[in-house]
């Protein structure tokens, strides 16, 4: 890690160099959608437009990397009168949090909800609900409203020429996908039809995750609703992005490096570890997620004064999770985000680890920022505790691990209660999700 400083501020200013393009352009791309949503509303009001897009344009100014941008178009029902009918993992296919949404049987004020098209009576009787809302249904409508929608705003010339046609619009399993250009970007948004609803959510409740975080910050976004999306033709599922993306906004109005290592990682991810965006790998929710525990782990604001020694706190637990197969949900630990995401995570893991051990290559902008003469390495020793097999996780029980952290003195990662709260994490998720529950 004797890399030169220089160089990663070189690489973080790169990234920040095109943030006001990117931003604008984000911009003209969610005003297109906005327009269109609008007229879905106008031609059926049970879908309605969330024009609080702040989180979101956040969020993308914290990317470098291309990939969907969700827009949720929550649904007008009252939510809270609706049933909610948790279904076994069995059925749920191996889906988080999946439930079916039922009608009761004193449906009043959710008539518009029992037409046809988005709706299904249910065949057996039951005391709690008639039917269903059917997620696949409901794409469907939603799906019908855009295409005319696209065709009224062209011909009263609402949105740009050549902005998008309706041939950009896919039908995807839990989304739409919507093309817009904008620009000589074309930016790829992923709608989706959402039930906003208050749910409880135990990780926020205690005071297990408050370390890292503003005093009181996780109270106010404890009372923040959560999102039920499609999960399947037949269920929904929940959704915490809008929950996990609040908490980091908590940790931007901190002083020091935690959001920028998020950004120089999502970057490396994008262009190193997934060339170029041609294979299959970590996504920015993954990153984001690695990143919240890592904050939770150091919580002091000198673990993060420092940009080289930010980026690797959040690439040490990447690296357990990658060694250990196991990334848990910031909010339900019993979840395991890596589990059935069709990744070769033992190729993964060397790709990581290769950075962690040779940054250099990685963050290169230009030849120039190199010089002639190649940059110091890590040095051999820390190099052969960062080679760690990703099929052997005994490798990574504590006092290895103790030993790993301790390596890393430059970055005083030398705090034995955070190698034991690590270790109940990613070694001991199940007793934490029982907990929980």
């Amino acid at each position: 890690m004797a890399v030169q400083v220089p160089l990663w501020h070189h690489y973080l200013q790169a990234l920040r160099s095109r943030a006001a393009s990117r931003a604008q352009e984000h911009q003209r791309a969610e005003d297109v959608v906005l327009t269109l949503l609008e007229r879905v509303h106008a031609l059926d009001p049970r879908f309605l437009v969330d024009y609080s897009r702040d989180l979101e344009a956040f969020q993308f100014a914290l990317r470098s990397s291309e990939g969907p941008l969700d827009v949720e178009v929550p649904l007008w029902v009252d939510a809270e009168a609706l049933v909610m009918e948790e279904v076994g993992a069995a059925e749920a296919g191996g889906g988080l949090g999946c439930c079916r949404l039922g009608l009761p049987q004193e449906a009043a004020g959710l008539e518009r909800w029992k037409a046809g098209d988005v709706f299904e009576a249910s065949l057996e009787g039951s005391a709690r609900s008639c039917g269903h809302i059917v997620p696949s249904k409901v794409l469907r409508v939603l799906k019908d409203l855009l295409v005319a929608a696209v065709v009224y705003c062209k011909h009263h010339r609402l949105i740009a020429p050549g902005s998008l046609s309706v041939d950009s619009l896919r039908e995807e399993q839990l989304g739409l996908s919507l093309r817009v250009s904008s620009g000589w970007r074309t930016l790829h948004f992923n709608v989706v039809p959402v039930v906003r609803r208050r749910l409880r959510v135990p990780a926020l409740e205690g005071a297990r995750l408050v370390p890292g975080f503003p005093e009181g910050a996780l109270r106010g976004i404890a009372r923040q609703e959560a999102a039920l999306v499609p999960a399947s033709a037949e269920l929904w599922r929940v959704s915490t992005d809008y929950l996990l993306t609040r908490l980091l906004g908590a940790l931007g109005s901190l002083r020091g490096h935690r959001l920028d290592s998020l950004s120089i990682l999502d970057r490396v991810n994008h262009e190193s570890w997934r060339d170029g965006g041609r294979s299959p790998g970590l996504t920015f929710s993954h990153l984001k997620t690695v990143l919240l525990w890592a904050a939770t782990l150091f919580p002091a604001p000198e673990d993060w004064a420092e940009l080289q020694g930010a980026v690797y706190r959040p690439l040490v637990v990447l690296l357990c999770c990658l060694a250990t197969k196991n990334l848990p949900h910031f909010l339900h630990p019993e979840w395991n985000l890596l589990q059935d995401a069709g990744l070769d995570l033992g190729a993964l893991y060397q790709r990581v680890e290769h950075f962690a051990s040779q940054p250099e290559a990685a963050l290169r902008i230009h030849a120039t920022h190199l010089g002639h003469s190649p940059p110091p390495r890590v040095g051999s020793g820390l190099r052969a505790l960062l080679q760690l097999p990703a099929g052997e996780p005994a490798y990574w029980a504590t006092a290895y691990f103790d030993v790993l952290l301790d390596k890393f003195q430059a970055f005083n990662i030398r705090d034995e209660q955070r190698v034991s709260a690590m270790q109940s994490v990613f070694l001991k998720t199940k007793a934490l999700g029982a907990e929980d529950r």
